[in-house]
């Protein structure tokens, strides 16, 4: 007998990351030597005094629901940091606390778009994005900010996508997958022609604001361009930067009308975020970041090592990046040399012929290219070069 799924699952579909992670794992099950660049992760541990802080969180018996959008101290230091880092003011109203980003943008999806609604979302995107938007029934518009333009949109192409449906515009700088950040100016250039917009709505995934090498400072939207402050969510998170994946904690600021309805949205799903790791995540938002510039200082040269190394491989271009933790990899002349069909195919050669797990490109909305993480140590990226090369050296034809 076939159960009957609703039909929105059918919109959407398993994510690549965690599909190839998933087939790393299976083979590494078996017993092959599988290097795994395709997590998204920091390979370092949380920071001690954020590890202390969720230990005494449970000493002191903070293990009970708090408040379903937040509980107080978090939102404060949430409002500090958007303040001290980012010349945003929010008050508590303003500020929601979410079990990670991704769930806060999801919130914002379900919160503010209804059946038909369009949302600009530039490729290369997360793989996520557009599925959110139709699991909200809403409709993703994908222009396509390609390697010749650094994977950046630019005005005019935001400016054609807008349409009478066009409802919400999607921005993650650092990019995931390919690393790339807008500049002040660059960001002021397409504030101009959402100013020219006032009923679009704006989120800005600023998840990787601490991983990020860039000659000037980093700049998020809202800063720059004062007068999107009332309809733009910013859109953070403790994951990335801090080293705390697994302790589930994003949040956001914005307009309290919006902020309000995607508490609604949570309120009847998650609820509160785990009570501990909000305790843990304020200690992360007050305390030092000593550790976090160290971490962010070894992405940094992993990243100039790596980017050089596979820019040296036959058939592959890769831009450097102004921060994150991937290289995202043009291999479209690698394919066509080989005669891989697509970058899935190609993806399948360098895991079974190189042992190295990656994500295809055409998941992130950019087909032929292949997005490889940095998250762990030189002598794992060294050999993870080596075997690419002696891979595409040998050839699928030579392949068992």
């Amino acid at each position: 007998m076939s159960l009957q799924i609703a039909r929105r699952i059918h919109r959407v579909k398993p994510s690549p990351t965690l599909a190839m992670t998933a087939r790393a794992a299976q083979l590494k099950s078996e017993g092959k030597d599988v290097i795994s660049l395709s997590v998204g992760e920091p390979d370092f541990d949380t920071p001690e005094h954020i590890r202390e802080a969720g230990i005494a969180a449970i000493r002191a018996g903070h293990t009970r629901y708090t408040n379903a959008d937040g509980a107080p101290d978090l939102k404060d230091a949430v409002i500090a940091k958007f303040e001290r880092d980012n010349g945003l003011k929010y008050e508590r109203r303003q500020i929601l606390i979410s079990t990670g980003a991704k769930q806060t943008l999801f919130n914002l999806c379900m919160a503010v778009l209804d059946p038909g609604d369009e949302v600009i979302i530039p490729a290369p995107y997360w793989v996520s994005y557009p599925d959110m938007v139709m699991l909200a029934d809403g409709l993703p518009v994908t222009p396509d900010a390609g390697i010749e333009q650094g994977y950046k949109i630019t005005p005019r192409q935001l400016a054609a996508s807008i349409t009478a449906k066009t409802r919400l515009v999607m921005l993650n700088s650092p990019s995931n997958p390919t690393g790339a950040a807008y500049t002040r100016a660059e960001l002021a250039a397409l504030g101009e022609v959402l100013l020219d917009h006032p009923k679009l709505l704006v989120a800005t995934d600023d998840i990787y604001e601490k991983i990020y090498w860039a000659d000037e400072p980093f700049a998020s939207l809202a800063s720059v361009v004062p007068g999107l402050y009332d309809r733009t969510i910013t859109i953070n998170g403790c994951s990335k930067g801090y080293a705390m994946t697994g302790w589930r904690i994003g949040y956001c600021g914005g307009p309290r009308e919006i902020v309000s309805a995607m508490a609604t949205v949570q309120g009847q799903s998650t609820t509160n975020a785990s009570s501990i790791s909000q305790k843990a995540a304020v200690a992360a938002l007050n305390g030092p970041d000593d550790e976090m510039q160290r971490m962010n200082q070894a992405f940094k040269a992993r990243h100039d090592y790596f980017v050089a190394g596979l820019n040296q491989l036959p058939g592959i271009r890769c831009l450097p990046g102004s921060g994150t933790f991937y290289a995202f990899a043009d291999v479209r002349e690698a394919m066509k040399q080989h005669g891989f069909k697509d970058d899935n195919a190609f993806c399948e050669f360098i895991l079974a012929e190189a042992l190295v797990a990656g994500v295809p490109g055409s998941g992130f909305g950019a087909p032929g290219h292949l997005r490889l993480s940095f998250a762990t140590s030189m002598d794992v990226l060294a050999k993870a070069l080596e075997r690419i090369g002696a891979a595409l050296a040998k050839g699928p034809s030579q392949s068992t």
